[in-house]
């Protein structure tokens, strides 16, 4: 199942614009809470599935659009549910659940998690920095669900959320971020320090609980009550591009002070890529950032930008297993990752 995706020119994996590569995407979801439901917490068996049947048929509430699909997620195994998390059409809570459904677009950038933490969990993800143009995309969904379904909703505290946290407009928008630079210059800390005294959360690649793996950090916003969801964009807006800056300017003083140094790390690392034959995840991805590095400053200049973008995604576990056709152990895994890096990067 989902092998299509592999070969999907349309993803939004596979959109990645020509700026520097700080921001890699940009996601917005919504909670929601049907009226006559209790949060999934409280939600037995028999009214979780359902809930799930009132959204088998995307068709009758996504305005005939035939470009949706439904699944359940315990028709799914591991590296089904593992490759789902891979391409962030799931969040790591869902992944490790087996009850609930997906809606999902063609192209991958809609998404509806049915009964993950609130009744649905919906979202939108684009390439590269653009919140203004999920959000307007996110919005005309929400319109379009909201027609067939009473959402749990009071005038005086906004949508009603199971975290509280999230009451209000109900919205979290984030970007996803490549920061070597400040990696490597060791002023990262100074950076989220102060973006956690403005109420904005820094997660891993994969979000909630996850490791900042291949230099990537999630930072989004805390809080919804009381904002329109205008202002939750607008104030990401600034902050992520403070955040850019930032980052320039870090590779601006490493390419100044340190540039043997600097260049040494990139070309290292497109040294191993190239002629590994056994790599791990974790290690890989290191050396795809540093190579997507290398790309931004023209130190590289014969490897194209999709190339490793792409490779972000397709080195990992469930990707590798999809594309070799059958489960594979851990030293197999490291074999084919080693072997598709040779493939594409020389």
């Amino acid at each position: 199942m989902f092998e299509e995706f592999l070969d999907n020119k349309n993803s939004w994996i596979n959109q990645g614009d020509s700026s520097p590569g700080v921001v890699f995407s940009s996601r917005l979801r919504l909670a929601r809470n049907l009226s006559d439901f209790f949060f999934p917490s409280c939600l037995g068996p028999e009214a979780v599935e359902k809930l799930i049947d009132r959204f088998k048929d995307p068709s009758s509430y996504l305005g005939g659009n035939g470009n949706f699909a439904f699944i359940r997620m315990a028709d799914l195994n591991v590296i089904d549910k593992e490759f789902l998390l891979e391409r962030h059409l799931i969040s790591r809570n869902f992944f490790s659940m087996n009850k609930g459904g997906l809606v999902f677009s063609q192209d991958e950038r809609v998404s509806v998690m049915v009964s993950e933490e609130d009744h649905l969990r919906i979202q939108v993800v684009e390439a590269g920095f653009n919140l203004e143009k999920g959000w307007q995309k996110l919005n005309k969904v929400d319109d379009q669900i909201s027609q067939s379904f009473d959402y749990a909703f009071l005038p005086e505290l906004g949508y009603l959320t199971s975290c509280p946290t999230n009451t209000g407009t109900a919205l979290r928008a984030s970007c996803m971020l490549h920061l070597p630079g400040l990696i490597l210059t060791q002023k990262i800390e100074k950076v989220f320090n102060f973006l956690n005294k403005i109420s904005f959360t820094i997660r891993g690649l994969f979000g909630e609980g996850s490791q900042a793996l291949g230099n990537f950090f999630q930072i989004s916003n805390q809080i919804s009550l009381g904002l329109k969801e205008e202002e939750v964009i607008d104030n990401l807006t600034r902050v992520v591009t403070q955040v850019i800056q930032h980052e320039l300017d870090a590779r601006q003083a490493l390419q100044a002070k340190h540039k043997i140094s600097l260049e040494d790390i990139v070309w290292r690392a497109l040294g191993i890529a190239r002629n590994s034959r056994l790599i791990n995840c974790k290690e890989a991805l290191a050396h795809l950032s540093a190579l997507f590095l290398g790309i931004d400053l023209g130190i590289i200049k014969d490897i194209e930008k999709e190339t490793v973008n792409n490779l972000f995604i397709v080195i990992q576990s469930a990707h590798l297993q999809k594309l070799e056709g059958k489960p594979l152990n851990r030293n197999e895994r490291d074999y084919f990752r080693a072997e598709m890096l040779r493939e594409k990067l020389n």
